[in-house]
């Protein structure tokens, strides 16, 4: 893994653990990391981590809206067609 140091200001109220956590969240919401490799970076169970993207407002379904649309474009034909 890479590691990275950076600089916060003091008025951020995270710890170092919490930090990860939350770049893994992020990254994972872009679609950076699967969620395995986020889980993992965080050092947390995939269960955990799923639980925890809560807190960071991140949704456990990362599935783009234009793939979603196509989804229920086709479901509901198959639908009609049935």
């Amino acid at each position: 893994m890479k590691t990275l140091a950076i600089n916060l200001p003091e008025s951020v109220e995270l710890d170092n653990k919490e930090l990860t956590i939350f770049i893994a969240a992020k990254l994972f919401e872009a679609s950076t990391l699967t969620m395995g490799q986020a889980a993992e970076m965080a050092g947390l169970s995939i269960a955990d981590f799923m639980d925890t993207l809560y807190k960071f407002n991140v949704s456990i379904f990362n599935y783009p809206a234009s793939e979603l649309e196509s989804d229920v474009k086709n479901a509901t034909e198959s639908i009609r067609r049935h």
